[in-house]
């Protein structure tokens, strides 16, 4: 599939973007322990946490459904 990255292609990505792990994980609000077991394959990204990073680093193809918490509903 078109658009899927392979973790050294999601790490050139990071690099690219003269981001570190840290970063890219504090500016999408996850956990950095979490995205480097992910690009490092220690975590498939099935569910979860590792799901979302692996999505939203482009290794997956996936939608990242809205926190349980979260108040973004539209004001009136």
């Amino acid at each position: 599939m078109p658009g899927i990255r392979t973790a050294a292609q999601a790490k050139a990505w990071l690099e690219q973007q003269g981001k570190s792990v840290q970063e890219f994980a504090r500016e999408h609000n996850v956990d950095p322990a979490t995205t480097y077991q992910v690009l490092s394959g220690r975590k498939k990204g099935r569910r979860g946490e590792s799901h979302k990073v692996a999505v939203l680093l482009g290794m997956k193809i996936g939608v990242i459904p809205h926190e349980a918490g979260s108040s973004e509903l539209p004001e009136d």
